[in-house]
């Protein structure tokens, strides 16, 4: 065997103390369950969109109006436009934030608790009743299907067999 398949593994005694001294602290409780800080990730400021949800409500003004290359309005007519389309488009998010992203974040809130305890305590039971009632429901489906379904398709593909389709153009 060549040495170019072979790889080198350092060992070193002095890791095991550290690995065993991480395997004994006790991990952070999940995200859910913590109780966020000023400093965590929830009231940051810098990164309010950190998965990229809101891709599509990035417009600029460019985006909404634009000028084919023959017919133009006066240059400063095009500067003061941007600057007013820009200046009512912050203006009016931060006026309607104002009003709305609380009472809108509250009732937000109260809708995911709702849906959650909904699917923890109603939708979850009801899958779980389902999926022990399952295999007599297989069994009397499976035997629905081999009584009355099964020998009805037969037939009708016994039926079908002798029927030949031929296409011509006239």
């Amino acid at each position: 065997m060549s040495d170019e398949y072979l790889v080198e593994c350092k060992i070193d005694d002095d890791d095991e103390e550290e690995d065993e001294e991480e395997l004994n602290q006790t991990p952070p409780p999940p995200l859910e369950f913590s109780t966020p800080s000023p400093h965590s990730s929830l009231y940051q400021l810098e990164s309010r969109d950190p998965y990229g949800i809101n891709q599509n409500l990035k417009v600029e003004f460019s985006d909404v109006l634009a000028e084919p290359a023959s017919p133009h309005s006066c240059d400063r007519v095009w500067v003061y436009s941007g600057i007013g389309f820009e200046s009512a488009r912050i203006w009016s998010y931060r006026c309607l934030t104002l009003l709305l992203a609380v009472p809108v974040s509250l009732l937000s809130g109260c809708l995911f608790a709702w849906l959650a305890c909904l699917h923890i305590w109603c939708v979850m039971p009801c899958v779980q009743v389902f999926h022990s009632c399952l295999p007599w429901v297989r069994s009397l489906w499976l035997s629905v299907v081999n009584i009355f379904i099964a020998p009805f398709c037969k037939s009708v593909a016994r039926c079908c067999t002798g029927v030949y389709v031929t296409l011509s153009k006239e």
